[in-house]
């Protein structure tokens, strides 16, 4: 028999939860990803030789398209790419963040924003650099939309490729009835990105990747958010895992810090996005 009080614990376990995320978000505001920001979403940038494909940014759960990049974005511009990132996932009502609506339906805003970049810029293909939600979802687009033959490198920053617990938590939703209909109502987006989900069961099946794309994932052992941390590599003949700590030992950063200032991991996207000219990534990079 149920707690008379059962209503109550469905809405507070579902504040817990969009508590937990949001605490280790970037505060988002509203952006128009067509203007640019210090360098960046410049819709008149061309490609050069030694950069040919456009980097298109996307941000993670309750992120958008300026604040999650404002370390990250001007540290690429800087070496030469032309840089864009967009907003997704917006929900009626919630006018302050982004990346809340289902995923699938995110990944078909990033299919339409790949296809604009392409088309301003020129360049036959793109590469993506996403944090958090952001690393995975565009696994759905190349997978389900066609985005294999439009994108040459995915690399995800502290992605929840197979899903979290949020550290357990999402483990007591079993034990409320009625709390995962209403975070699938409220947030369809953390509902998706429960482990063991419909979205991410779908999203793995047959394997995690898909030919002729090339995967990095650079995850950190304190990540807090997308748990346990080990379940954000991928699986497949044409993946890079990489751990932040084998990088340098003494780099803390947990889940948001290392998608939005940690200059190693950003190095480690650098060498990602141009292999060929890849330098060794050490806690030097913090200051390079």
């Amino acid at each position: 028999m149920l707690p008379r009080n059962w209503k109550h614990a469905v809405r507070s376990l579902t504040a817990a939860l969009l508590l937990t995320a949001a605490a280790t978000a970037v505060p988002a505001t509203a952006h128009a990803d067509s203007a640019p920001s210090s360098g960046w979403n410049d819709y008149s940038c061309k490609p050069s030789a030694a950069h040919p494909r456009p980097v298109v940014l996307v941000h993670g759960t309750f992120g958008n398209s300026v604040d999650n990049w404002l370390v990250l974005a001007p540290y690429l511009v800087s070496r030469g790419y032309c840089v864009f990132s967009l907003d997704y996932g917006q929900r009626p009502g919630v006018p302050l963040f982004n990346g809340l609506g289902p995923i699938d339906e995110s990944a078909q805003q990033l299919d339409t924003f790949v296809d604009k970049v392409l088309a301003a810029t020129g360049a036959p293909k793109a590469d993506l650099v996403g944090h958090s939600q952001g690393g995975m979802m565009p696994r759905y687009y190349l997978k389900f939309l066609g985005g294999a033959a439009k994108v040459n490198a995915l690399v995800g920053i502290a992605p929840d490729n197979h899903g979290t617990t949020l550290s357990g938590l999402a483990g007591l939703l079993p034990y409320f009835p009625g709390a995962a209909d209403l975070l699938t109502l409220a947030t369809p987006s953390l509902a998706d990105q429960v482990a063991g989900s419909p979205f991410i069961t779908r999203l793995n099946e047959g394997g995690d990747t898909v030919p002729g794309v090339h995967y990095t994932v650079i995850a950190t052992k304190y990540d807090e958010v997308v748990t346990p941390y080990r379940t954000q590599f991928l699986t497949g003949p044409d993946v890079h895992n990489v751990m932040l700590q084998d990088l340098c030992a003494v780099d803390l950063s947990e889940h948001v810090t290392i998608g939005t200032v940690d200059r190693v991991a950003f190095h480690e996207v650098a060498n990602a996005l141009d292999p060929s000219h890849a330098t060794p990534t050490t806690c030097a990079s913090a200051v390079s």
